[in-house]
């Protein structure tokens, strides 16, 4: 398999679970949930993670080795609420020096624990602050980084956070949720606004969405219902406006009574909507539903609490998620012809228990897994998919949120009591392919 010339290989990271160095910034949300007993598995916290902040010079050298041709990153808002873009300009120019692109990313979920405690994603305002912030990092960073993702995953900021409590705030209101949804598409929609008007004409803007590849059980009628439900509170609450012109109607009527949808204002819907110039698309795994059930609380599915997901069938990996490389297939085939926009994977990795044994790391597994998705992009370009790029979650195991450091996605092993770097058999697998453009 060959990819097209130009085809981007990277991996990817997250600044709270990375970097580290708090010492040198303000709270986030994951800051104050992490520390709170119970919130994560182990009380782990961000507040060493793999140091990167300190060792970014070794790690840039290490992705260079590997051969990466680009690598995704986010920026700490409180970090640059404190004053620090240094950092981050160092970093830029540590990755340009080894001629490999900056992906940057505005907001991989560490909010500001001052706009959480003025209501967080629930009020209008921090979509407003958001713009700002975006217009702080492109007017020191715009000349050097060619493409910005203003905003990871809202799916799980708007529904893991206000939603069922699993990630940061924590907060567990159906409504709190739906409004917080709007207000990261408002975010994204302004923060675009503001990204253009600072940013060079030629610089390219994005969002990374995790599109549910959802699919009914059967052909029954509750089950098809019931993927109906989850399709358009996991996918369309974010692609109807980003790409439709609105909200969708069936969303709204399943959500009546949930909330009034009062939080929308005139002109919102066509501010999300503004042009951009790739989607991101971040994938795991699928899911399939059976049909209703008893409602389940607190959930991340407000107006749709009922709806009940089929257990996993097959492999999995250390987290559980099933293994189905066609599903990425079908959601880059889908997304293409639904909504025609370049698409780039801008996550996709497994989580699998790793082990050093006489310095080397062998994950068979985990290369498997990322063969048989690198499998599944290329399947989607021969189906006419627009897609430019592949990014591995994740370059280095890390801070993986609320399991703290009990699962290792990373093609680099870190020892977390050493911070000792070990090239896992999947880094020198990924080597091959990027060194080859294809397998």
């Amino acid at each position: 398999m060959r990819f097209p010339e130009g085809f981007l290989w990277g991996a990817a990271t997250a600044a709270y679970q990375v970097e580290g160095a708090v010492e040198g910034r303000g709270p986030s949300i994951w800051d104050t949930f992490s520390h709170t007993p119970g919130k994560v598995d182990n009380g782990d916290t961000g507040d060493v993670a793999v140091d990167h902040y300190r060792r970014f010079r070794s790690d840039v050298a290490l992705m260079a080795d590997i051969g990466l041709k680009a690598y995704r990153f986010s920026v700490s808002w409180p970090r640059v609420l404190a004053g620090d873009l240094d950092f981050y300009a160092s970093l830029v120019d540590e990755l340009l020096g080894h001629g490999i692109m900056p992906v940057l990313t505005l907001y991989h979920w560490d909010l500001p624990q001052e706009l959480e405690d003025a209501g967080g994603w629930t009020a209008r305002d921090t979509a407003a602050r958001f713009a700002d912030y975006a217009a702080v990092v492109a007017a020191r960073l715009g000349d050097r980084v060619p493409l910005w993702t203003t905003l990871n995953e809202p799916w799980c900021s708007a529904f893991l956070g206000y939603g069922s409590g699993l990630h940061a705030p924590g907060r567990t209101d159906g409504a709190a949720a739906l409004a917080a949804a709007h207000h990261l598409n408002l975010a994204h929609g302004w923060g675009v606004q503001a990204l253009r008007a600072a940013l060079p004409s030629d610089a390219q803007v994005s969002i990374a969405l995790n599109p549910h590849a959802v699919s009914p059980a059967d052909d029954s009628a509750d089950a098809v219902e019931a993927a109906r439900r989850i399709d358009a509170v996991g996918n369309r609450v974010f692609l109807g406006p980003l790409f439709r012109g609105g909200y969708p109607d069936d969303l709204m009527l399943d959500t009546l009574a949930v909330t009034d949808w009062s939080f929308v204002r005139d002109g919102d819907e066509a501010a999300i909507g503004a042009p951009i110039d790739v989607l991101g698309i971040n994938y795991y795994s699928t899911a399939v539903v059976e049909g209703f059930g008893p409602r389940v609380e607190p959930s991340p599915w407000p107006g749709s609490e009922h709806v009940r997901f089929a257990p996993v069938t097959g492999p999995v990996t250390e987290m559980d998620w099933g293994i189905d490389p066609g599903g990425l297939t079908d959601l880059l085939v889908g997304v293409h012809r639904e909504y025609e926009v370049p698409l780039m994977v801008t996550e996709n990795g497994a989580a699998f228990p790793d082990t050093v044994v006489d310095g080397a790391v062998s994950d068979p597994s985990r290369v498997e897994y990322l063969r048989s998705h690198v499998g599944a992009v290329h399947e989607a370009i021969t189906a006419g998919a627009d897609l430019r790029g592949y990014f591995v979650w994740s370059l280095v195991d890390n801070f993986e949120w609320s399991y703290g450091y009990a699962k290792r996605f990373g093609i680099v092993h870190v020892d977390y009591a050493t911070q000792r770097r070990v090239w896992k058999d999947s880094a020198h697998w990924y080597r091959e392919v990027i060194k080859a453009n294809g397998t």
